[in-house]
């Protein structure tokens, strides 16, 4: 049988921490950026966590 392929667009997107959580892109930062203020964009701008339910599916795509 053949070799589990990790998702390749995961593998892009999610970086996992040494604690074993996923870090990820805040969303809502492409597009329409004029009518979001300079403080909300600011904000975006950081990464955060994947959450305790998402991340065990993260988990499986990365394999």
């Amino acid at each position: 049988m053949p070799k589990m392929k990790s998702n390749s667009g995961a593998r892009k997107t999610f970086r996992e921490t040494a604690s074993g959580k996923f870090k990820r892109k805040s969303a809502y930062k492409s597009h329409i950026l004029s009518s979001k203020s300079t403080k909300r964009k600011r904000k975006l701008r950081r990464s955060t966590l994947v959450s305790e339910s998402e991340s065990n599916r993260v988990r499986i795509m990365m394999q």
